[in-house]
């Protein structure tokens, strides 16, 4: 041992047999009995010990199954992250990865970590080359690096409840045999927790794509259109209500002056054709949808008065804007309302 060493192990031991040891020796004593423990438990196996660095985030790639979709990620939803980052000076944080093997692309897959790469990705890219990703390596099996996602994903706000829905959807199939029990167990949460995401990913297609984002669907959305979707003829008009929405957003429609890419306004529309009130709305005042054509600047709008329909548009519009815009108009009328 080194002096510095030799002394703290005599600080202990002539502190044994002393009643009243001062406050310097327990200090020591305490480094020195926590260290020898930290040593033993090593030794021992019990502890894994870390191996952090700091590498280039073009040598890591996301792990398929990992839980957040990085085709989302932004500088706007990140820039918490990325300011972070720039004020520390470095990640604080490690990613946690697995090694590739056989990859001449690739050195790593990333578990946990989308955000900081997608973070350091960014700063990289934006006149900050200092910038690393400071990952740690460990070696971990698909389900062990699910849990541990999961683990670490679970309570943060910026995973969607939608995201979590289709993991949990994979997972069971992938590391659990199908088996929700197995799986809640080895989670750690309730059956009845679990089954409530995993009804959100079985939603059908029609009723995620009427959301302008999937990721906007909530597990309190799903749970309150499980009545209906239960039963076969409020299923189907849920079903149909849903592609209507759909259409209605792409076309860039609006109704009463509303867009169609609320999902608050999409979840009262589905409850209500669920509920069989989706009918058609008769009011006083003049229905006003707006439709655009992508990459122009013409518009049409389209005002309904009782029996009749209005369509206004400049006079100069090119005769392909136009059938554009009625393009979008029949689509409309097709599930009009």
């Amino acid at each position: 041992m080194t002096r510095k060493h030799d002394e703290i192990f005599d600080a202990v031991l002539s502190g044994i047999n002393s009643e009243e040891p001062t406050q310097k020796k327990d200090r020591g004593a305490g480094r020195f009995l926590k260290r020898g423990n930290a040593i033993g438990e090593k030794l021992s196996g019990d502890v894994d010990e870390k191996t952090l660095q700091r590498v280039d985030p073009g040598r890591c790639k996301m792990w398929e199954r990992h839980n957040r979709n990085y085709e989302l990620l932004t500088a706007e939803n990140c820039a918490d992250l990325i300011e972070g980052i720039q004020q520390q000076g470095k990640q604080e944080f490690p990613a946690v990865v697995r090694r590739i093997q056989g990859d001449a692309d690739y050195d790593y897959e990333v578990i946990c970590g989308a955000r900081r790469h997608f973070a350091i990705s960014w700063l990289q890219a934006n006149n900050y080359p200092q910038f690393k990703y400071l990952i740690e390596v460990r070696d971990l099996t698909d389900e062990e690096a699910f849990r541990l996602a999961d683990i670490e994903n679970r309570d943060r706000a910026d995973i969607s409840d939608y995201e979590r829905a289709v993991d949990y959807a994979a997972a069971v199939k992938l590391y659990y045999g199908g088996k929700q029990k197995s799986m809640a167990q080895r989670l750690q949460v309730s059956e009845a927790w679990l089954s409530r995401y995993l009804f959100l990913a079985k939603l059908p297609t029609e009723i995620v794509e009427a959301y302008p984002n999937p990721n906007e669907i909530k597990e309190l959305h799903a749970r309150s259109l499980k009545p209906f979707l239960a039963q076969p003829e409020a299923r189907s008009e849920m079903i149909e209500r849903a592609a209507w929405l759909a259409s209605m957003r792409a076309v860039g429609a609006t109704t009463d002056g509303q867009p169609w890419n609320d999902p608050a306004k999409v979840i009262e529309e589905l409850k209500r054709a669920g509920q069989g009130k989706a009918i058609k709305r008769k009011t006083k005042a003049s229905l006003k949808h707006v439709y655009t054509a992508k990459g122009t600047d013409y518009k049409m709008k389209r005002t309904d008065t009782g029996r009749q329909v209005v369509l206004e548009f400049d006079k100069s519009i090119p005769p392909a804007d136009l059938r554009k815009l009625l393009d979008k108009l029949m689509i409309d009328r097709e599930g009009d309302i």
